[in-house]
């Protein structure tokens, strides 16, 4: 099976560099189930005012543990009304291996150590 791209209505909440991205989502969502089945992931940055873009491929890892919530936790997110404590509240975590960076009509792959 192949890489599935996530598709984010938000920023990631943290990063590491380009290797580690931190994300938010309900624990029922389908994409949710298909990472804990399958984690092979992509995410993809673009800048539509310059044409260009990056594509990191890894692997997207399910996150429930408090620490873990706690850390991405915001103020303001209040779609999980038992707080940071929510059953459906996780946390993504993408680890980047690979990417492919386009610009200027061209692209170049690169590796991530």
């Amino acid at each position: 099976m192949g890489f599935r791209i996530q598709k984010a209505m938000l920023s990631p909440r943290k990063r590491e560099g380009i290797k580690i991205f931190y994300f938010t989502t309900n624990a029922s969502s389908m994409r949710v189930a298909q990472y804990r089945e399958n984690p092979k992931a992509c995410i993809y940055f673009c800048d539509k005012r310059f044409f260009r873009g990056v594509m990191l491929k890894g692997f997207m890892e399910v996150l429930e543990d408090t620490g873990s919530k706690e850390m991405i936790w915001q103020d303001g997110d209040t779609m999980y009304p038992r707080g940071v404590t929510d059953p459906d509240y996780c946390v993504l975590k993408f680890a980047a291996q690979s990417g492919r960076y386009y610009s200027n009509f061209h692209s170049e792959d690169f590796i991530i150590e």
